[in-house]
């Protein structure tokens, strides 16, 4: 096997090896040590990090990442962050957020979602701009998006036991 090829496959394990502490969502079920996939079409190594590009996807227990294109971003050989662009969708066993961009930051937990941003619940429905949602919390802050009567969240929710 090549030098570069050895490099490349040592720095994909060890990114793997870095990956189990995304998302260990306590509201899902979900621990520090379930095994991470992902996949995409086209794979770019970096010594930053990687990029899937086409029909990119992570997943995690409950929790799977969806968009176009996936970065995930290194600092030190710690995976720090994943950067979704393009179709973007985060689902849990209990949400589904979708927007046009979201960056997961594994520091703190959180991903944000911007662009057209829709998170659902069942048949609950909440839009808005800018979505920050905590994986370990399961807390949700959602941001108006423009409208012609200013920044504006809009939902509709319905009482359990509705048709």
């Amino acid at each position: 096997m090549s030098k570069t090829r050895l490099s490349l496959l040592a720095a994909v394990t060890a990114l793997s090896l870095a990956l189990p502490g995304v998302g260990d969502a306590q509201n899902s079920g979900q621990t520090a040590d379930a095994p991470v996939s992902w996949g995409g079409d086209l794979f770019e190594y970096t010594p930053n990090g990687f990029t899937l590009t086409g029909r990119a996807e992570m997943t995690q227990g409950g929790n799977r990442l969806r968009a176009d294109r996936l970065t995930f971003v290194t600092a030190d050989g710690d995976l720090t962050r994943a950067e979704a662009s393009g179709s973007v969708y985060f689902v849990t066993p209990e949400q589904t957020m979708r927007g046009d961009r979201a960056i997961y930051d594994l520091g703190t937990d959180q991903v944000t979602v911007t662009g057209d941003v829709i998170l659902t619940q069942g048949e609950n429905v909440v839009t808005g701009g800018r979505l920050v949602y905590n994986v370990t919390t399961g807390n949700a802050r959602m941001e108006g998006a423009p409208t012609p009567h200013g920044d504006r969240v809009r939902g509709v929710f319905y009482p359990q036991g509705a048709n």
